[in-house]
């Protein structure tokens, strides 16, 4: 008897998600089988964070479904982390860094437990590897940019998850937390993780994606990054803006060669 195939790490089957009557995405078709750094690429209003929060179901599905390892979220919640933009949150909140990273922590604990030791040390590697282990006791909000969306890296790093959900990390963020995001991005990739990321710099996605789902509210294509961004697709994602989408032409073509 032959063995059944594993299910996709993530599926979006037909997904249809709609704002107050108006399609924002539709009949997206996406299946994600192997751990890999997957960019999530399309044009402002493409539906991009909306496929995000979808899978998570923080917006109401219209129609289709998402699944995980092949079943709801809801029996495998703990296998999935998340990391919202930067802009959602209240770093007005009085809260410190450490406490921010031991949120993650928390679906492992059960209910009315609370962080030990062994949390606490978790926490403080975590911060370690995003560059912050020294600002542990800062307030969130006196942080910088980059150094608040590190700390809600170091957050997800600690929920210690199989699959990681980013909703553009790298918005307002200078170039040196660009780097070291990346970098641990690729590290998670590396250790078999899925790593799905919202991106809006195509020019970035050739140089780090292993593979992208180019959307413009539907599915325009899906696989390896070179693949994908093609200037067929692109202009089908990006009608208008014909010199950008040649130059990026040109550079998967680079990357093609030199793989």
């Amino acid at each position: 008897m032959m063995p059944q195939p594993s299910p996709p790490i993530v599926e979006f089957h037909d997904v249809t998600v709609a704002y107050g009557g108006r399609p924002v995405l539709w009949n997206v078709d996406l299946a994600i089988e192997q751990a890999c750094l997957f960019g999530v690429i399309g044009p402002n209003g493409a539906g991009k964070s909306t496929l995000l929060k979808a899978a998570l179901g923080l917006v109401p599905v219209v129609g289709g479904y998402v699944r995980f390892f092949g079943t709801s979220l809801s029996r495998v919640r703990g296998r999935v982390g998340y990391v919202p933009q930067r802009e959602t949150v209240d770093w007005d909140f009085p809260v410190n860094v450490m406490d921010v990273v031991l949120m993650g922590t928390y679906g492992r604990l059960g209910w009315l437990a609370r962080p030990g030791r062994r949390e606490r040390a978790l926490a403080l590697e975590c911060l370690d590897r995003v560059g912050l282990a020294d600002v542990a006791t800062r307030q969130i909000g006196r942080l910088s940019g980059g150094q608040q969306q590190r700390v809600f890296l170091a957050r997800a790093l600690a929920q210690q998850a199989d699959v990681y959900l980013f909703d553009e990390p790298l918005a307002g963020v200078d170039a040196r937390s660009q780097e070291r995001i990346f970098g641990v991005l690729a590290a998670l990739r590396d250790a078999g993780r899925l790593v799905i990321v919202v991106h809006h710099d195509l020019r970035m996605a050739v140089a780090w994606f292993d593979r992208v789902a180019l959307l413009d509210m539907r599915l325009v294509a899906a696989g390896p990054t070179q693949e994908v961004l093609t200037p067929e697709h692109l202009r089908r994602a990006y009608a208008g803006r014909v010199e950008l989408l040649d130059e990026l032409g040109r550079a998967v073509a680079e990357r093609g060669r030199t793989a």
